[in-house]
């Protein structure tokens, strides 16, 4: 399966200069106990566990900085967990100082996320095999494709933004091996470098646009013939002539339709795209993640399972940024969430900001109820002053009324947990 998931555009970080004395206020007041020694101290520590090293007494500071401001967040957040659960709430998911503890969310963010940009499909591509409409019947309980060796390893995509090329080939890995009994490892820079015409490499792209580059070529190598590099290259020719899996078709699932993606995922390991740009999604350790995050769709994983634990359903979730994070590279997502990915608050009407292939891939919010959504995608019109002048960014009476209105501006919308939506790909037989 896989999801409209967009082009990662990953920035180099921004390495603010800081001095130590920043590094207490930093901390905000998410610690107020913690003096500088004390974060000093962990964060040596830390580093000695990641083996990180910084160039200059600039960079350390900045990295110190940030350090001690997600140790005061990690700390805020897993005492508010463990208050809920004392108290007899649902037990919630719990954060670390893991290896990405030394970057703000903003720099994280930047290396390890982006934006879509999804254009439209040209005239002669190859195209989906249609949607998935379930039809499957009973499925288990619970599922877990590790357990049938049909997942591969946890790989590291690094500062290379191509999620969307690990996302792929892990779906067409796990198809691959229900099929026919092998597994094998999926070359993500046969993707990366040769997959030029609509996706772009680590600049970021689109799985679908994988799959049809596949289907179009043929089949695609292994990573062990053409292997990853964490940076864009030449296409190798030749080996874009090994077809070792090919696949002649993908299945589109609806947007959080979870009833239909249970189904796929009872069939195989699934290509979704999700919304990962929570801070807790960066420091998060184990547990179900059911954090707030916003709506747009921007990074890429794998679907590789689902089950319950204490009364809360889950999806176990591949991603590809090393065993460094999460549960030795996974994360248990929470599932049967219902079927709506964007939240506004009471009073206010929730607009599409972003629609690409038929599927809406990021919402807003205008503050107000009954609202005109305008289809400049950023402002919204009182339901009495229905007609959007986007030109003027004003709104008008209409009705032979000439009276007009400044137009509204809208906000982001938020989403309960991440919103999802996928493909799922066929294997040649």
């Amino acid at each position: 399966m896989t999801s409209e998931m967009g082009l990662v555009h990953c920035l180099p970080l921004l390495l603010l200069l800081l001095s130590a004395s920043a590094v207490v206020a930093a901390a905000g007041g998410g610690e107020k106990d913690v003096s500088a020694s004390d974060y000093e101290a962990r964060f040596e520590a830390w580093c000695a566990e990641h083996g990180k090293a910084y160039a200059t007494p600039g960079e350390r500071a900045a990295r110190l900085a940030a350090f001690a401001e997600n140790a005061a967040f990690v700390a805020a957040h897993n005492a508010g967990a463990a208050a809920n659960s004392g108290a007899g709430g649902s037990q919630s998911y719990t954060l670390a100082l893991n290896a990405f503890a030394d970057l703000t969310h903003d720099e994280f963010r930047a290396a390890r996320l982006g934006r879509l940009a999804v254009g439209p499909v040209p005239l002669g591509e190859p195209r989906s095999s249609g949607g998935f409409e379930g039809g499957v019947g009973a499925v288990p309980d619970a599922l877990d494709w590790r357990q049938s060796g049909a997942v591969t390893k946890v790989k590291d995509q690094g500062s290379c933004g191509a999620c969307w090329s690990f996302s792929a080939t892990g779906a067409m890995e796990g198809i691959n091996k229900i099929t026919t009994g092998s597994l094998l490892s999926l070359s993500e820079q046969e993707l990366i470098d040769c997959d030029r015409s609509y996706n772009a490499g680590c600049g970021g792209g689109l799985m679908t646009y994988a799959y049809k580059f596949v289907i179009k070529n043929g089949g695609i190598d292994t990573e062990d013939d053409y292997p990853f590099r964490e940076a864009d290259g030449t296409c190798n020719k030749n080996k874009l002539k090994k077809h070792v899996v090919t696949i002649d078709g993908y299945k589109e699932v609806p947007p959080s339709k979870e009833d239909l993606l249970l189904q796929a995922v009872a069939q195989q390991p699934i290509s979704v795209g999700i919304c990962g740009s929570a801070r807790a999604f960066q420091l998060y350790s184990q547990g179900i993640f059911d954090g707030p995050c916003p709506t747009s769709l921007d990074h890429a994983v794998l679907i590789v399972g689902y089950g319950s634990e204490g009364g809360k359903d889950y999806w176990i979730v591949k991603n590809s940024w090393g065993e460094r994070w999460g549960m030795k590279g996974y994360m248990h997502m929470h599932r049967n969430t219902g079927s709506s990915s964007a939240s506004c608050p009471e009073g206010s009407t929730c607009c599409c900001s972003w629609r690409a292939l038929g599927f809406c891939l990021s919402w807003s919010c205008c503050e107000l109820d009954n609202a005109v959504c305008c289809s400049d995608n950023r402002s919204c019109c009182p339901h009495d002053y229905p007609i959007c002048d986007t030109a003027r960014g004003r709104c008008l009476k209409g009705n032979g009324n000439f009276s007009s209105i400044e137009g509204i501006k809208r906000k982001q919308a938020f989403s309960k947990v991440p919103s999802w939506n996928g493909l799922l790909e066929l294997l040649d037989q």
